[in-house]
């Protein structure tokens, strides 16, 4: 099974605050890549992105897969050593900024993700999943369900290594489909503007797909 790489060293968490270095990792999460490749397909300079990587790989958190002569020179190939979670302790020692920061280029991130999906006809299989709940939780009913969706998100690299399995099987039944789970809770009780539980208009919405 993929390792899930359990971060609980705050000061490694800080370090990848940086958006370059987030986009390299997500990257090098899908597939094997070089410098050059990640820098052809970002605004960043090779020099930029190779300091990055640099970071990335002394911290333990990609590895070199393989080299190339390419040009009179090396180009590096590096890959993540596995799926990045956070654990709450190092969460909970970040400073404010450095949380904010980490969070709007998920959020950022995520949105490109579901937009192009959206435009592109990615929602059109029968067996999608859309849903929105809204949601009233004490303390431990909030850390439950955070630990729902945890195992759900195992389950589904599980599910993905099991999916690889077959296709390298070269099993003539099996179709890939490039996919993408999100999962979200959050408070809702600071947020700007009505109570999505109390319009009517949003019950739709409120309805799993």
């Amino acid at each position: 099974m993929t390792q899930i790489t359990e971060i609980d060293d705050p000061r490694i968490v800080k370090g990848l605050a940086h958006p370059l270095r987030i986009h390299i990792l997500r990257i090098l999460q899908e597939r094997v890549a070089s410098p050059s490749e990640i820098a052809a397909g970002s605004e960043a300079s090779l020099g930029t992105v190779s300091y990055h990587v640099r970071y990335l790989e002394r911290v333990g958190l990609i590895e070199l897969t393989s080299t190339k002569a390419r040009r009179g020179a090396v180009e590096h190939y590096y890959r993540a050593v596995g799926r990045l979670r956070i654990t709450d302790r190092a969460w909970a020692q970040l400073p404010a900024a450095v949380r904010e920061g980490l969070l709007g280029s998920t959020l950022d991130q995520i949105g490109r993700v579901v937009t192009q999906a959206a435009t592109s006809g990615g929602f059109t299989r029968n067996d999608t999943h859309v849903g929105r709940h809204a949601l009233k939780l004490d303390d431990q009913g909030f850390h439950e369900l955070s630990q729902v969706l945890q195992d759900a998100a195992d389950a589904a690299h599980r599910i993905e290594h099991e999916s690889g399995q077959r296709l390298r099987a070269g099993n003539h039944t099996a179709t890939e489909f490039s996919s993408a789970l999100i999962c979200m809770l959050f408070d809702t009780s600071t947020s700007v503007g009505p109570d999505p539980a109390a319009d009517p208009l949003s019950a739709a919405a409120d309805a799993d797909r």
